[in-house]
């Protein structure tokens, strides 16, 4: 299954979830949650577009990637001050243990979102509808999930300059800039997301 789909998934999934944890939260937890929530709404309005189920509207997903934006890079980590895990949160401890990983891949989703809200103009390239392919293979090989993350044939995507920038994301296909984008959303989730029961 393609690993967009299930990252897609993940988040929509955590959405409803969200919904729930979300009557208990307060304050900065609260706004936390919420901006969580409306990303993981972009990505499943966005989401069946790049699977060609529906109609490609280039405005829609700039719009997603300018909300993504908004809660990336410095909006996000503000979000999450030392102190504020435990129940409801979501949080687990290594957002503070690992605090460099997470504020890089806040930073890191900052950049992607960029890049994909240039390429919204670039229509599908032929992801869309085409559940044998990833990301991983359009990009030359290697994984791009997982605490392994890599892509450019083994570059490390959270290394210093490993990462790629926005304005290479920009000329990519936008289904490819999205699957890149929220890739980046589901490495965040697998190591500082706790799992629901």
């Amino acid at each position: 299954m393609k690993k967009t789909t299930i990252a897609a998934a993940v988040l929509i999934a955590g959405t409803a979830v969200a919904a729930f944890a979300h009557s208990g939260a307060t304050g900065i937890v609260k706004e936390r949650m919420d901006a969580m929530a409306a990303m993981g709404k972009a990505v499943k309005t966005v989401a069946p577009m790049m699977r060609g189920e529906t109609a490609y509207d280039a405005e829609i997903v700039g719009d997603a990637a300018r909300l993504f934006q908004q809660h990336a890079g410095e909006s996000m980590t503000k979000l999450f001050p030392e102190g504020t895990g435990g129940m409801p949160s979501e949080a687990k401890d290594e957002v503070w243990t690992d605090w460099d990983r997470f504020a890089a891949l806040a930073n890191q989703l900052e950049e992607y979102s960029e890049g994909l809200k240039r390429a919204a103009d670039n229509g599908l390239g032929g992801m869309g509808g085409n559940t044998s392919t990833d990301g991983a293979s359009m990009m030359g090989g290697g994984s791009m999930m997982g605490s392994d993350t890599t892509m450019m044939g083994g570059s490390t995507m959270m290394g210093s300059g490993g990462m790629m920038d926005a304005a290479a994301i920009a000329e990519m296909p936008a289904d490819a800039a999205f699957a890149m984008t929220t890739q980046v959303c589901s490495a965040c989730h697998e190591r500082f997301r706790a799992e629901e029961d």
